[in-house]
């Protein structure tokens, strides 16, 4: 997910749900997203209209050395492009595994990989819609307000194979469905008005990405 082009609202606080404890990404995130970075090689940015975006991508089966090495070069990425979530997809690799530096709407960093990703289905005194700018490393250039609640968990596994869950609230709350989203073939995109569709494609023809791409034959 491209980083927000407006303000961040402060978000209230949320109680954890029954369930799994929650994993802490805040603890030592900058350590953590800098020694991934550091071993990683930094890859182009696949953009909409390429396959591997529209379509489910593959489980994650196998934790072990060749996952880690590309999670690192999807940290490295992600830095490169300046975004607070980046999917294996969006640097055209077939596997269900997100990675993410994202802030919530407090300024708390949270840094972290979710693979295998699926959202929880929120009860109805949790779903509170926010219709906040949203943008896309895969759409460059392109940002659309769209409507998201601003509570999500997200459950899947860490880089072992162990089940997490992982909560966020506000703009990261956004980050966690955004990524989850491109899992399963969908961009943000996808999820406007006709109209608004187009005016984000035609803002991304209009501009420049910052950040080497992938061009689509």
């Amino acid at each position: 997910m491209a980083q927000h082009q407006t303000e961040q609202r402060t978000g209230e606080g949320t109680e954890e749900d029954a369930g799994p404890v929650f994993v802490d990404d805040t603890q030592d995130a900058a350590e953590r997203e800098r020694a991934h970075r550091e071993r990683g090689t930094v890859r182009p940015i696949t953009v909409v209209g390429n396959p591997v975006l529209h379509r489910e991508c593959r489980e994650v089966t196998e934790f072990g050395a060749e996952l880690a090495a590309l999670v690192d070069d999807m940290f490295a990425s992600q830095r490169a492009a300046e975004g607070v979530g980046l999917a294996a997809n969006q640097i055209g690799v077939d596997l269900k595994v997100f990675v993410y530096d994202c802030p919530d709407d407090d300024g708390v960093r949270h840094v972290g990989v979710v693979c295998n990703p699926v959202l929880e289905e929120l009860p109805a005194d949790r779903r509170r819609l926010a219709e906040e700018n949203e943008g896309c490393l895969s759409v460059p250039t392109a940002y659309c307000e769209l409507a998201r609640p601003d509570y999500a968990v997200v459950r899947g596994q860490d880089l072992q194979g162990n089940p997490i869950r992982v909560q966020g609230t506000g703009y990261f709350a956004r980050c966690l469905q955004h990524e989850t989203d491109h899992l399963h073939g969908r961009l943000y995109i996808d999820r406007l008005s006709k109209r608004d569709r187009r005016k984000a494609l035609k803002m991304m023809e209009e501009n420049t990405p910052r950040y080497e791409t992938v061009p689509n034959d």
